[in-house]
């Protein structure tokens, strides 16, 4: 079957669908000018991976690192490395943090996750300073393999029905939302990993072909100061129940 063949081909590259050196090395270019000590958030931090390799890459600065993590096990271990961790429902609760908090919010593999993305980047908007970044990593919709899959008629294996993810993103379909009344703005964008190649090969490809790689990765900048991201929602009507906190 297509779908195994697949599966066997990409077999010692899956992690490089996580995009670690991504987010580190953007998080240090973003980052490492500001005098001020620094506060990041990781959006269902694991084990707490992209925030210690985001504190490596940022060694000679003052920083504290919070997480999110409904996985007991995963936040006894980022809680080990130092990072401040909650469990929170990322859907329907008030994240824990004041107005204008963090300079980064990471959110790496998470978004797909979810329905209510509305309510999660509008509690992003509230905690990310003005001009702070947001970089998100999702699985790409578009990406080679899944264009092959749909051209024989079968399912994208980003959005399985038989697993957990509940959106499928492409770049262009994030950009639409993301830059929603202009609240959010992408800055850059960029690939990890390179269905059915392996390591070597995946790497370049996925660097000059990024629309066309497995994941994709989302530098995003605050560019209103005030503006919550849910108030897209008062001049648009979708057929179906978002929560809106109120």
């Amino acid at each position: 079957m297509l779908r195994d063949f697949f599966r066997r081909l990409k077999e010692g590259t899956e992690h490089l669908n996580y995009g670690r050196d991504v987010i580190a090395d953007w998080a240090a270019e973003k980052l490492a000018h500001l005098n001020t000590p620094l506060s990041i958030l990781d959006l269902g931090c694991g084990h707490g991976d992209d925030l210690i390799n985001v504190r490596n890459s940022l060694s000679s600065k003052k920083i504290r690192l919070f997480g999110i993590e409904a996985y007991s096990e995963n936040a006894r271990d980022a809680g080990r490395a130092g990072i401040e961790v909650v469990n929170i429902d990322l859907e329907r609760s008030a994240y824990p943090y004041p107005d204008n908090t963090f300079d980064l919010i990471i959110a790496n593999q998470i978004i797909e996750h979810t329905k209510e993305i509305f309510w999660i980047f509008s509690e992003c908007s509230r905690i990310l300073k003005h001009n702070g970044y947001m970089i998100v990593g999702v699985p790409n919709l578009a990406s080679l393999h899944n264009r092959i899959l749909l051209l024989f008629g079968d399912q994208p294996s980003s959005i399985e029905l038989l697993g957990p993810h509940v959106r499928g993103m492409t770049v262009n379909g994030f950009r639409r939302f993301v830059e929603a009344d202009a609240i959010f703005h992408i800055d850059d964008v960029k690939g990890s990993n390179f269905y059915p190649f392996p390591a070597s090969i995946s790497r370049p490809f996925s660097k000059f072909f990024s629309r066309l790689s497995v994941s994709l990765f989302f530098l995003i900048r605050k560019t209103h100061p005030t503006k919550r991201f849910i108030e897209v929602l008062d001049t648009r009507f979708f057929e179906t129940n978002f929560y809106t906190g109120r």
